[in-house]
């Protein structure tokens, strides 16, 4: 089986579902490059915004009015004379937006998280895949990581989980989580991390001799 991908896949994930991990595996199968938090040190390089706002703006909703306001009126390119008057997480979000495409185009990777896919909606070699599981299974798990007690670990995936969702919804015209807005969607918890990975990359090699 040929190894290699035309590809860009992206990786939306419930939080301890072992989507980065899952990603990895799939980019390591590839011979691709896997970015997660690496997409904020690329937007901050390209931008010239210090790493440290994306780093605190990272995957979080924002209830500003005025964004909103921006958001309606304003085209997706932050080239415009106009950037420097928008709010820092405007800002953020649109480097962010830049970056993905930039990386998109240098070609196939694996990208996680950070509304990768809507930034990627038009691009026909686009692979998006969503990961969830079992709440109980991603609470043992993050337990077991991180050192937490099930209560706590309860509550991390909670507030992420809500966090990912709302900044998700917020900036794209999609629903986090719902299947008819991904090319896939997998049972990490069911398929086991490995399980999920290979189911991946079989249907990215079944989507790339599809695009033939």
């Amino acid at each position: 089986m040929n190894n290699s991908t035309s590809s860009i896949i992206t990786i939306g994930r419930e939080y301890g579902s072992a989507g980065r991990q899952i990603g990895q595996e799939v980019a390591k199968y590839f011979g691709i490059k896997c970015y997660d938090k690496e997409l904020l040190e690329h937007a901050a390089n390209d931008s010239g915004i210090c790493k440290e706002l994306f780093e605190n703006h990272d995957e979080k909703p924002t209830n500003s009015f005025l964004y909103s306001l921006v958001m309606d009126t304003y085209s997706f390119g932050y080239s415009s004379a106009g950037f420097t008057d928008m709010p820092m997480n405007h800002k953020v979000f649109l480097a962010q937006f830049e970056a993905i495409k930039k990386l998109a185009g240098e070609g196939p990777c694996v990208m996680v998280g950070r509304c990768a896919d809507y930034a990627l909606a038009d691009n026909n070699n686009c692979f998006s895949v969503f990961i969830h599981a079992d709440l109980d299974w991603r609470i043992s798990r993050i337990s077991g990581k991180y050192n937490k007690t099930l209560k706590e670990a309860k509550d991390m995936i909670n507030k992420t989980d809500k966090s990912r969702a709302s900044y998700y919804n917020y900036y794209t015209n999609k629903k986090w989580g719902s299947a008819a807005g991904y090319t896939l969607c997998l049972d990490s918890g069911k398929l086991g991390i490995e399980g999920a990975a290979q189911a991946i990359i079989q249907t990215v090699q079944v989507f790339d001799q599809c695009k033939q």
